[in-house]
């Protein structure tokens, strides 16, 4: 595909070698040197999302990342999702984490150690000339092994940076030739040299002593823990290629009465495209020809299948079960929902949240402070008179336990984990900056048709007068309002039909405008309406308490009569959603406090908010009046967060310090929000903020347990009391635990009750998406 000439606005770049946080930062920090350019930089994603204008053109920030010392190129913007930035074009260079490489170097440098280090900790396996076959042996390790980290300081170090990498390099390679002057030019290469294993935390004189154990097990142990970071990137980002893996390969396009088939990257927008049984629809469209039922539940967790025909929307990746169905294409490519959602996850991933801010600028200084730490470390031993060997020790011992890995790899890792298990539940999260925001809501706004409510009219009670027949007052309104395109008369009639069997046809319909309807139905003049299409039908008093009673609990009361008396009472109303009084618990228990924010009328809110358990309410409302609403509560010292899915709730939605949307509403309100509930059930908002605090409390812990490691142990290491072996396992082991501990975010789970609310993968799929 070729490049897009792209001269302004936001571009995502893929980049190539990095190798720690310390050269995001470093790209991070180059790019927005340049006029006009605003870019954040992923460590973990390895890419950078760049905002730039003027006279900046895309060649000038692939320049500028490629003068720093690593590579990048645009991101296609259509198609399959592009390669890992190690292995695209101008990326497969070995300090990169391509993952069979990294699988290589680390099985040779383990099978190589192994027995270097067993011979420096068992003094039984020290035999004549045991010294020189630990130099064999290490030798390949520091030197190959570690040439991604040699690599990675040989290029900083000429950009002028030091990075985690320099301590790395230093590290071992300072442990590695001491060893050499130890054997060849000091006492440690006689034969019979031995030297006894000490797991304690005590100052060493290195006099005589060989470091081979220390510069090949440090270098194994890093390549362990780089290669179980790679493994968390392509574990955490399995959700998203699930995803991604929903949507059709092929489709079978009609032109000219032909069919074709060929690659739906192919289909264009206005092509008519045939579904067969069986088949995933290829595209977001709208159907012309046919009937059928659709699986959506791989997409939106819907279990039962949705009866389609003509003039029906389908979404991409369904699955028609039933015939054979002919649709017309109005989104395709990255326009279609499945699409979108998954570029939700990525764009949650390519953002950066304040407490990674912290730990990136925390990186950017902790590199020069350690060496300048390793260096008084090393003059005040010589200082003191403890010898050189010492000295070099304690030196070689701050360098190895100061490599922060942990800190980098801190924020990432958990967020990946994090959204992908979100986007496995139907929550998605749009960008990191979203948890810092669930960490201090109190105040939920909900939005009450469509959220709170189904947003459809639906008959609620059928009240007939005595002596009627409540299912014949239902027939003949049923009827009669089947000829009206009114809300309120299609939910009439879409009831009738339901209880009562197949509608009976009406002769001499009339439709007064704002009043009602009326016809003949089997001879009988019927007329369903308000009051004022009744006029002179006498009404009896217990359909006038049954209206009014009707009206008070704020639904919609329609009269029916025929033969000049009023036969009996129809109350409609949007139904509450079955799942909302859960909902508004649930919500309560996480410490929030619920308002109802409508534009409806405030006997209908208030009868709403009365059934689902919110006690404020804000009703009669327009669009810019929701915004100013909260405003208000923020402007009273509470954080708030909107939850809505229309046009109308937009504005309201990006004012709020979180936006929840339902999945169910429209584009406008997705794209305003932070949070995407899929299937539309207000339940998930509630997981959904559990899910995030949660990944906020994993990122807290990780950065806790690397700023604790380090300011615990680089002052055993300068006062010599740590030993550069035990100092490379202590670090490798703080990157795998906090690895280990961002993936505890995939065994996340719904509250109990809410499975039906999210759209968790089935057992056997998130077995397959977790071998992925």
């Amino acid at each position: 595909m070729s490049t897009p000439d792209v001269r302004t606005g936001e571009v995502e770049l893929l980049i190539g070698g990095m190798t720690c946080a310390s050269c995001a930062t470093r790209v991070e920090k180059k790019l927005n040197r340049m006029d006009g350019v605003t870019a954040t930089v992923n460590y973990a994603t390895e890419k950078a999302r760049v905002a730039f204008g003027g006279d900046v053109t895309t060649d000038d920030l692939i320049a500028t990342v490629e003068r720093t010392g690593y590579t990048a190129h645009l991101r296609p913007p259509e198609g399959p999702p592009p390669p890992h930035p190690s292995q695209a074009r101008g990326g497969a260079r070995e300090g990169a984490a391509d993952g069979v490489l990294q699988r290589q170097r680390l099985l040779v440098s383990t099978l190589l150690t192994v027995p270097v280090v067993a011979m420096a900790m068992v003094p039984a396996l020290q035999f004549e000339y045991w010294q020189w076959l630990s130099l064999t042996l290490a030798a390949p390790v520091v030197v190959w092994g570690g040439l991604p980290f040699h690599r990675a300081t040989w290029t900083n170090l000429r950009h002028g940076a030091a990075t985690m990498d320099t301590l790395v390099s230093l590290g071992t390679g300072a442990a590695f030739l001491w060893s050499l002057y130890a054997l060849f030019l000091g006492t440690a290469g006689e034969p019979g040299m031995t030297h006894p294993f000490e797991l304690t935390i005590a100052r060493t004189d290195g006099s005589a002593n060989v470091y081979l154990e220390a510069a090949a097990g440090v270098t194994t142990f890093l390549l362990a823990g780089r290669y179980v970071e790679a493994r968390s990137k392509r574990r955490a980002g399995a959700a998203l290629r699930a995803l991604l893996e929903l949507g059709a390969k092929e489709v079978t396009v009609l032109r000219g009465g032909t069919e074709t088939r060929m690659p739906v990257d192919r289909l264009a927008v206005g092509d008519l495209f045939v579904v067969r049984p069986g088949e995933k629809v290829a595209a977001d469209g709208v159907v012309t020809e046919g009937a059928s039922a659709v699986d959506a539940s791989m997409l939106t967790g819907e279990s039962v299948p949705v009866e389609v025909a003509p003039g029906d929307t389908v979404v991409g990746a369904t699955v028609n079960a039933g015939g054979r169905l002919v649709v017309r294409a109005t989104r395709v490519g990255s326009e279609t929902q499945l699409a979108q959602m998954a570029q939700l996850v990525e764009e949650a991933q390519n953002g950066k949240a304040e407490v990674q801010r912290l730990a990136d600028r925390v990186s950017g200084v902790f590199v020069p402070v350690v060496l300048a730490l390793a260096v008084a470390t090393l003059g005040f031993w010589i200082g003191a008179s403890a010898g050189l060997p010492a000295a070099f020790t304690a030196a070689v011992a701050v360098l190895i336990i100061a490599c922060p890995c942990a800190l980098g790899l801190a924020t990432p890792t958990a967020l990946m984990v994090g959204t992908g298990r979100g986007a496995q539940l139907g929550i998605l999260i749009k960008g990191p900056e979203v948890l810092e925001s669930t960490r201090a809501v109190d105040t939920v706004v909900l939005d009450k048709t469509g959220t709170v409510t189904t947003g459809r009219m639906t008959l609620h009670d059928v009240v007939p007068a005595d002596g009627a027949d409540a299912d014949r007052v239902l027939a003949l309104a049923g009827a009669v309002e089947a000829g009206s395109e009114h809300p309120v008369a299609r939910a009439i009639a879409a009831a009738a039909a339901e209880r009562t069997g197949p509608l009976r046809p009406v002769t001499g319909f009339g439709n007064e405008a704002g009043l009602g309807v009326r016809g003949v139905v089997d001879g009988t003049a019927v007329l369903v309406g308000r009051a004022g299409l009744l006029a002179g039908v006498d009404v009896p008093a217990e359909l006038t308490r049954a209206q009014a009673a009707a009206e008070a609990a704020g639904r919609t009361a329609v009269l029916v009569a025929w033969d000049g008396v009023a036969r009996g009472v129809l109350a409609v109303a949007d139904a509450v959603k079955p799942t909302s009084a859960e909902a508004v618990r649930q919500l309560r228990d996480l410490g929030l406090h619920p308002v109802l924010l409508t534009g409806d009328n405030a006997t209908v809110t208030r009868a709403v908010a009365a059934e689902v358990g919110i006690d404020e309410v804000v009703a009669e409302v327009l669009p810019q009046d929701k915004v100013d609403v909260v405003r208000r509560l923020q402007g009273e010292g509470r954080v708030v967060a909107m939850v809505g899915d229309g046009v109308n709730d937009a504005a309201a939605l990006a004012q709020a310090d979180l936006g929840l949307a339902m999945g169910t509403g429209t584009d406008v309100a997705i794209q305003a929000s932070d949070l995407t509930l899929v299937r539309g059930d207000l339940r998930a908002a509630a997981d959904a903020i559990r899910l995030a605090r949660h990944t906020l409390a994993v990122i807290k812990g990780n950065l806790f347990w690397a700023f604790a490691y380090n300011v615990a142990a680089i002052p055993l290491a300068m006062a010599g009391l740590l030993n550069p072996m035990i100092a490379g396992a202590a670090m490798a082991f703080s990157s795998v635990f906090v690895v280990t501990n961002s993936l505890r975010l995939r065994r996340f789970a719904p509250l109990p009750g809410n499975a039906d609310a999210t759209t968790a993968v089935p057992s056997g799929r998130r077995a397959a998406v977790s071998a992925a």
